[in-house]
C-alpha cells in the first residue's frame, strides 16, 4: 500500500467506543486517500498504524454488527 500524506497535519477522533477515561482511548484520523491511520491517544506522538480504507470500513462493519447482536440479547 502507498500513501502519501502528513500525520502532523491530521485530525485525530476519538472513537466512540473509547470509555473517556484515560487508559482506553483509541484515536483515528480522515482525509488521508486511501487510508485511515489510528493511534492510541496516550502517545499522540507515537507510531500510529496506517490500515488500508477498505480494511477499515470492513472492521467498523463487523463491529457494528457483532454489537447489534450482543445489544438484543442474541
Amino acid at each position: 500500500m502507498t500513501v502519501r500524506g502528513d500525520l502532523a497535519s491530521a485530525v485525530w477522533r476519538k472513537s466512540s467506543y473509547s470509555d473517556g477515561g484515560a487508559s482506553n482511548c483509541v484515536e483515528f484520523a480522515d482525509g488521508l486517500p486511501g487510508a485511515v491511520p489510528v493511534r492510541d491517544s496516550k502517545n499522540p506522538g507515537g507510531p500510529a498504524l496506517l490500515f488500508p480504507a477498505e480494511a477499515w470500513s470492513a472492521f467498523i462493519s463487523g463491529v457494528k454488527t457483532d454489537r447489534r447482536l450482543y445489544s438484543s440479547g442474541s
